[in-house]
């Protein structure tokens, strides 16, 4: 299927490991630019260069932390009329609610819902004024299935995905779309830190935690990193116009509910 990537430009937050590598070798691989965003200069520079020997294509690497508003600037300094936005980047450590005060709440809805909403505001009027946009927000199954645990995430990402549903609505008519991919247990750098940090917690071994997470869900493994990467590619091609403020899961089945 051709996605009708060619020459489109997309900025691919959190690109310097696991899901967002996955993301941005994809959208390449169909032909866009990429404007690759993530804290760790040193690996970014490396997935650029895995990216422009692969693909071919383009590969721009911007180190910036997304919660800083200068940073958020510099990004699109370096890709100003993005075609795509992948919005994606790191969580929270699970933990005891009982614990946080409020600076761990700021520091969470900070990370996972006001600068994607900022980076949302940066790109959405030059999309609506070319008429082609796509936005994809990498968030959890948290939002769908929340874990006691992780309810800095389940909060916070909750948040994005609200206020991305109504704006959503809002730009489709200018053939700009808003979804969601929400990941279950996927095989990246990510999961197994929190696994690690479950393993802290409960004092049970990792190995035993992984073991257990994989026999517990319906496909009986963890997902790998390129079929988030599908996912979201297919949200941001030229076909899925008519497709907008949804919140696709990727888990493995491993949510019980209808809807």
């Amino acid at each position: 299927m051709d996605l009708g990537l060619e020459g489109r430009h997309a900025i691919v937050c959190g690109a310097s490991r696991g899901m967002g590598r996955a993301i941005a070798m994809t959208l390449a691989a169909e032909g866009a630019a990429v404007t690759l965003v993530a804290r760790d200069r040193a690996a970014l520079e490396e997935t650029a260069s895995l990216v422009r020997a692969q693909t071919g294509r383009d590969a721009v690497a911007v180190a910036a932390d997304l919660t800083r508003d200068e940073d958020r600037q510099r990004i699109f300094a370096a890709c100003p009329q993005p075609d795509i936005l992948v919005n994606n980047g790191g969580g929270m450590p699970p933990g005891d609610f009982r614990e946080w005060d409020r600076a761990h709440w700021i520091a969470g809805v900070d990370m996972m819902m006001l600068a994607p909403i900022d980076m949302i505001r940066l790109a959405v009027d030059g999309m609506s004024a070319r008429g082609f946009g796509r936005i994809v927000n990498i968030v959890s199954r948290s939002v769908k299935n929340p874990q006691a645990e992780m309810g800095l995430s389940n909060a916070a990402r909750s948040g994005l995905v609200a206020f991305s549903s109504g704006l959503a609505r809002q730009l489709v008519a200018r053939n700009v779309t808003i979804n969601n991919v929400l990941p279950g247990i996927i095989d990246s750098a990510a999961q197994h830190a929190h696994v690690q940090d479950l393993s802290r917690m409960t004092g049970r071994s990792y190995d035993s935690i992984w073991a257990e997470r994989a026999a517990a869900n319906p496909a009986k493994r963890f997902g790998d990193v390129e079929e988030i990467a599908a996912a979201v590619a297919f949200f941001c091609s030229q076909k899925a116009g008519f497709i907008t403020a949804q919140s696709l899961l990727v888990d493995g089945g491993d949510y019980r509910g209808l809807f």
